[in-house]
């Protein structure tokens, strides 16, 4: 865990977070920001700073971040209708906390054509 790093805190309980699941290895929780009507962030319990920083030994809680996302999804009730699964890397690409984190952002109503 890094001090300074919010979603660390979260993931102590030293800073409030709305949480939809937690495992060992994997949390996930609602961004106090949403850009949807479901927007979950899924993260590493450990700290993993951002994509550039995974090693091979991350392959194990990548795989169960994709995992929960769809399970997320399904229990959110967006799993038929559609949602996004994105990382933002580094400050250029939109990371602004540096601890991975995959966002999973759906529920809205689009018109059919």
């Amino acid at each position: 865990m890094e001090k300074d790093c919010i979603f660390c805190q979260i993931i102590q309980g030293e800073k409030q977070g709305d949480f939809v699941y937690q495992d060992n290895s994997v949390v996930a929780f609602k961004d106090q920001n949403p850009q949807a009507p479901v927007h979950i962030l899924i993260l590493p319990k450990n700290h993993i700073r951002s994509i550039n920083d995974l090693s091979e030994n991350d392959r194990p809680v990548i795989s169960e971040m994709f995992l929960r996302a769809k399970e997320i999804a399904s229990e959110m009730g967006i799993a038929q209708s559609g949602y996004k699964l994105v990382f933002n890397v580094e400050r250029g690409g939109g990371q602004y906390v540096f601890h991975l984190h995959l966002h999973l952002i759906g529920g809205w109503q689009r018109k059919e054509s």
